[in-house]
């Protein structure tokens, strides 16, 4: 394969995760990363998919997280470029391949972001459709909420990026706004 795609991101990444909030979280992964994509004018289905499959081995294998992806992966035909870009969103937890391109650094960022923006969006009335950067950013600064999610870990991402925090939020929360039906994030409309 040239490069991988939405499709077969989705097929590898079904053979291996079955918990539905995990492909989820690989949906709302692939939002940030096709609206990152979009920001550095990359290709954006590419950036998704990628996006989509980084979490490949984490349900069956969570102790061992990424030490169960690039030789499937490799197997499957999923370029060698795109299993670097998933290897390194586990640097300095569980890899030491540190993320170097625009989307291995996106991806490294987006990962935990993408939690605390789907977090937020759940509690608005309207989900993510109406959410701004503002109130999001209200939500970034209580360390109590979405407290699972790696502030610091973020914050050393948007800094590889050269990027503010809310710069990178906004771009995820676009991303995300795209996909609301698909990530649930409509909200109750109360």
């Amino acid at each position: 394969m040239e490069k991988l795609t939405i499709e077969e991101a989705r097929r590898l990444n079904d053979t291996m995760v079955t918990e539905e909030h995990l492909k989820l979280h690989a949906a709302n992964v692939a939002a940030c990363m096709g609206a990152m994509a979009q920001h550095f004018c990359e290709d954006k289905e590419h950036w998704e998919a990628v996006g989509y499959l980084h979490d490949y081995d984490y349900e069956k294998y969570p102790e061992e997280h990424l030490a169960h992806t690039k030789e499937p992966l490799k197997a499957a035909g999923v370029p060698e470029g795109d299993i670097r870009a998933i290897m390194s969103h586990g640097y300095g937890i569980c890899t030491d391949v540190e993320p170097v391109s625009d989307m291995e650094k996106s991806l490294f960022t987006v990962d935990e972001l993408s939690g605390i923006i789907q977090a937020a969006a759940r509690m608005r009335p309207n989900g993510i459709t109406d959410m701004e950067v503002k109130s999001f950013m209200k939500k970034w600064k209580d360390k109590r909420f979405a407290a699972k999610c790696d502030r610091p870990l973020i914050l050393k991402g948007c800094e590889m990026l050269g990027m503010d925090i809310k710069d990178v939020s906004e771009i995820c929360i676009t991303g995300m706004k795209e996909h609301a039906e698909e990530l649930q994030l409509t909200g109750t409309g109360e």
